[in-house]
């Protein structure tokens, strides 16, 4: 069983005790990535030497100490290219800093590694839209990883490394989880810093981990959470122990299954193990309540006015001068802005910042992107009435199992319905998590768990018993 295929939580226990070193480990994930990352297309890019280097230094007293972490190259590393899988960035730019969720990571001991693979600026839910490669389901071949962080889910599950960081803006770190089998957490809004994330909707963004267990996504979060002076955004609450009260179970928990998330549109074996994790939780003392969120039917259309109105504002940095690439076919200022971003960006980028564009100009802006912020309030809404009768709610993550690749080419509406279970957390700005179930066929189910605004350590208990139940 090589290093890299095994949870921090365990190479943690194997470092303390001096059976392995943290060159060992990042030796073996760099030749787990050699011998196999030419198939699956996780990583973009890794630093061999570099990691080495951190690794013979890895202070083993700290939590995370000599510990590889892979990150999605929408996050910044300093030294390191962030090319947020666009060709406008392709070669153009190596970061001069790093991004306060690396800052933490190295604060804790980890070695931050490689560059992973997303859909373009994080717009896209297969990978698929990544200008430079696409991804592989390391656990269903030929199929989609999910995104936008496909390169991280599939770099987990495909055992080329312990665990990554993602970010989730509509789903982007649980629908891949669910694709590939593997545990994907979105932190509250807030919980976590910004600073250092490529922004792509700001009032979205989250930064999160994807790991192979629970107890994994906790040792990270812990790392990772706390209020930051450089974004406004992020919470100066006190950080709990998320590893604390993992193993309580979920006897006397209320949990709620909203009505409006089982509906025809479900495969029918997702939802029958949806309904088992249910079942289980039950028979594990938990009480099971049918609930409503009545908004969601809303969501998607509310969540594909607010982003791509705030991808087309953060994007307009991007224009072959300040960043990037800069067309050389461009002959006076009107044609670099134009030439250089018809050249850099992919249809889908270009697709949400002309819909971003539109919803945001004069004349539909109050037709548009001011009635999606009022239902956006009722999505919250929403929650906070639940949460006041439930402790967390489960729900599928996807309708269906990762589909073929190029399965949806051309249908942009197809990628964008398979995030109708996710968004609503993005929206109200909770918690969520996917853990696996039982496999359908080979491929991997997700069961997602959502939680109130800070709620992490009650959604990571529940998730814990839901692993537990599959161990």
């Amino acid at each position: 069983m090589s290093l890299a295929s095994q949870s921090l939580s365990s190479l943690r226990r194997q470092l303390t005790a001096g059976n392995i070193t943290s060159r060992d480990i990042v030796q073996d994930t760099i030749e787990q990535i050699s011998a196999r990352d030419g198939e699956i297309k996780a990583f973009l890019s890794h630093d061999p030497e570099t990691a080495l280097a951190e690794a013979e230094k890895a202070d083993l007293s700290l939590p995370l100490g000599g510990l590889p972490i892979g990150i999605k190259d929408n996050i910044n590393v300093r030294n390191h290219p962030c090319s947020c899988a666009s060709k406008f960035l392709e070669g153009a730019y190596h970061s001069p800093y790093d991004a306060t969720a690396v800052i933490k990571l190295r604060a804790a001991g980890a070695i931050p590694f490689g560059r992973l693979n997303l859909d373009e600026f994080a717009m896209g839910s297969s990978t698929e839209n990544s200008a430079l490669q696409i991804t592989q389901n390391p656990k269903a071949p030929g199929h989609i990883p999910g995104g936008s962080s496909g390169g991280s889910a599939a770099a987990v599950a495909g055992d080329l490394i312990s665990a990554a960081l993602g970010s989730d803006t509509g789903g982007s770190i649980r629908q891949p989880a669910s694709h590939c089998g593997v545990v994907g957490l979105k932190p509250s809004y807030g919980r976590v810093s910004r600073y250092g994330l490529v922004a792509f909707g700001s009032s979205l963004d989250q930064i999160g981990p994807l790991t192979r267990t629970v107890e994994d996504s906790a040792l990270l979060l812990n790392a990772l959470a706390g209020g930051d002076l450089r974004d406004s955004t992020s919470l100066d609450d006190d950080v709990p122990d998320y590893t604390e009260g993992l193993e309580n179970g979920v006897a006397g928990m209320k949990l709620g299954l909203p009505k409006e998330y089982f509906t025809d549109g479900i495969d029918a074996g997702v939802r029958a193990r949806v309904e088992k994790a249910a079942a289980d939780l039950e028979a594990q003392g938990a009480e099971i309540i049918e609930i409503s969120l009545p908004h969601t039917e809303y969501a998607v259309a509310t969540y594909y006015i607010i982003a791509p109105a705030e991808a087309s504002s953060n994007l307009s940095r991007f224009d072959g001068i300040r960043y990037g690439n800069r067309s050389s076919e461009a002959d006076d200022i009107l044609s670099v802005y134009q030439k250089s971003r018809e050249e850099g960006f992919g249809s889908e980028v270009k697709r949400r910042i002309i819909l971003g564009t539109y919803v945001l100009s004069s004349g539909y802006y109050d037709a548009y992107y001011s009635r999606a912020l009022k239902v956006r309030t009722l999505i919250r809404r929403d929650f906070e009435e639940a949460f006041e009768k439930v402790d967390a709610i489960l729900t599928p993550v996807t309708p269906e199992t990762a589909p073929k690749i190029g399965a949806a080419a051309g249908d942009p509406l197809k990628h964008y319905l398979a995030d109708i279970f996710t968004i609503s957390a993005n929206l109200a700005g909770n918690c969520g998590i996917s853990v696996p179930l039982e496999p359908i066929d080979g491929k991997p189910v997700g069961l997602q768990i959502l939680g109130p605004h800070l709620g992490e350590k009650t959604i990571l208990r529940t998730a814990r018993a839901v692993e537990a139940l599959g161990s």
